[in-house]
């Protein structure tokens, strides 16, 4: 019922209306602050050597660990999708106790972005750059007395991040929280003659119970915890602190992770940097919003697009998410 037709009271008529701009479809299309599109979004691929079919991810319904064999065939379904963007992590099966199979250029970190890149030379290629999936320990870096040793570990990070600009990598993804690693990442490239390879920094990286799902999926399970190297989650500042000093040492845009528990931090560091900012939307979140779907629990597409518009309305210019492929298949569907 429109205002004319509603009886009014003896209060005062409001100035400012401000439900004229929320009064039609098209009303709310023309003044909608955030939009989101495929080139706001980000697809990680899990990609297993040694297998010969996918491998269902009972954590993650929907995703799978790919073989090596099926990669070219996936990366065309993805172009044709419109998918730009990729974030590989392989699932080796050549571990060690430093991940040395990462910067092996016959390794699968290199095998895996040669592929892509030779199916689809325009895709941007993003591989993640850690050891947690190399290594037989199943942490970032390098173990001495029992603990990750930091410099170490920054030295192997910039020997992988070469292999990997030199498979053809366009931007890389630092993700072992190692004081320094950008910096050294960044010197290492440059002095490689890879000026041009970007980075993606996991600056603020929390040592969250939201990465359950992701540990299953890419078998890195470990004893311990990764708490003495990824941020408490208590601690919004020294986040702050680890991002802006990403930027200081190189980083070309800067990452909250998870997303979604995190978006306070996300905003105060869209309030102090002109740099990208990225969000990941983690194997918890996709998890949470999945088995909430197929419980009939809620409107799958309407929440997870919900998700996506908070990400950008707290300042990320692009989002990392499982749910790309579907948002995407979403895309296509409503285009016939």
């Amino acid at each position: 019922m429109s205002d004319s037709h509603c009886r009014h009271g003896s209060f005062t008529k409001p100035l400012r209306r401000l439900r004229r701009l929320r009064s039609s479809e098209a009303m709310r299309d023309l003044v909608r602050e955030q939009q989101v599109s495929l080139t706001d979004l980000v697809h990680p691929l899990f990609i297993e050597e040694g297998i010969t079919e996918p491998v269902a991810i009972s954590t993650l319904p929907g995703i799978s660990r790919l073989p090596e064999s099926m990669l070219a065939a996936e990366i065309r379904e993805l172009k044709t999708l419109g998918i730009r963007y990729v974030m590989p992590f392989g699932i080796s099966h050549h571990k060690d106790a430093i991940g040395s199979d990462t910067w092996n250029d016959d390794g699968l970190l290199a095998r895996m972005i040669r592929t892509i890149k030779q199916e689809a030379p325009e895709m941007l290629v993003i591989p993640d750059i850690c050891f947690c999936e190399y290594t037989d320990h199943g942490h970032c870096g390098v173990v001495e007395h029992n603990e990750v040793c930091n410099d170490a570990t920054v030295e192997n990070l910039v020997k992988q991040s070469v292999c990997a600009a030199r498979a053809g990598a366009d931007m890389l993804a630092p993700s072992a929280m190692m004081d320094g690693q950008i910096r050294a990442i960044r010197e290492g490239l440059d002095a490689a003659g890879f000026e041009n390879v970007a980075i993606l920094a996991h600056s603020a990286k929390f040592a969250s119970s939201f990465y359950g799902p992701f540990r299953a999926a890419v078998d890195c399970e470990l004893s311990g915890n990764r708490k003495g190297y990824q941020l408490d989650s208590a601690n919004g500042r020294q986040a702050l602190l680890e991002a802006l000093l990403d930027e200081e040492e190189g980083a070309d845009i800067l990452m909250v992770k998870p997303g979604t528990p995190y978006l306070d931090v996300l905003s105060q560091l869209r309030e102090r940097t002109e740099l990208p900012l990225a969000a990941y939307h983690v194997g918890g979140e996709y998890a949470g919003i999945k088995f909430a779907a197929l419980a009939g629990a809620l409107d799958e597409r309407a929440v997870v697009t919900e998700s996506f518009v908070g990400f950008k309305r707290a300042g990320a210019s692009l989002i990392v998410s499982y749910y790309t492929k579907q948002f995407a298949s979403w895309l296509a569907a409503d285009r016939g």
